[in-house]
C-alpha cells in the first residue's frame, strides 16, 4: 500500500532548498521508507513521504501513527563539505538520537548513529530516489 502525504508532496515542489546537496528524496536500505529532505520553515528537515505496510506497522507498534508526514530528521546542521549533523527520530522504538550525515556520492548518503559516546555505532546508506 503506497501512502503519500499531501503536505510532503507539496514540499518537494518548493525550490527554497535547492541550494542544499541533501535536498531530495531518499530511500532507506530496506526500501521501506522514502524521506524528503527539504526546507521546513527556516531549517532543513526530513519528512516521511512514503512507507511500506511493514514500516507503517512497525511504527504503529512503536507508538508513531501516522508514519507518513512524520519528521524523521531535524536540526540538520552543516559540519564540513559533504557532512552534516542532525537528530534522527526512529519511530519503531520512539527514540531520537544524534546522527552524522555524510554524502558519499551525489546519490548516496551515509547515516551514522552512535550510542555510548562513539563506541557503539551503526550506519545505513540511503540512496537518492528520482521524483515520480
Amino acid at each position: 500500500m503506497m501512502v503519500f502525504h499531501p503536505l510532503v508532496l507539496a514540499m518537494t515542489l518548493t525550490p527554497a532548498a535547492a541550494h542544499s546537496a541533501l535536498e531530495g528524496r531518499w530511500r532507506n536500505p530496506s526500501g521501506t521508507v522514502i524521506i524528503v529532505i527539504a526546507t521546513c520553515d527556516a531549517d532543513v528537515c526530513g519528512l516521511v513521504q512514503w512507507a511500506s505496510d511493514k514500516a507503517l506497522d512497525d511504527a504503529r507498534k512503536g507508538g508513531t501513527d501516522p508514519l507518513v508526514g512524520t519528521q524523521l530528521l531535524r536540526r540538520i546542521t552543516p559540519k564540513s563539505e559533504g557532512r552534516w549533523t542532525a537528530q534522527l527520530f526512529v519511530p519503531d522504538i520512539n527514540k531520537t538520537s544524534n546522527v552524522e550525515l555524510r554524502q558519499l556520492e551525489l546519490n548516496q548518503l551515509k547515516v551514522i548513529g552512535c550510542a555510548v559516546g562513539r563506541l557503539l555505532c551503526r550506519s545505513q546508506i540511503w540512496v537518492r530516489v528520482e521524483s515520480e
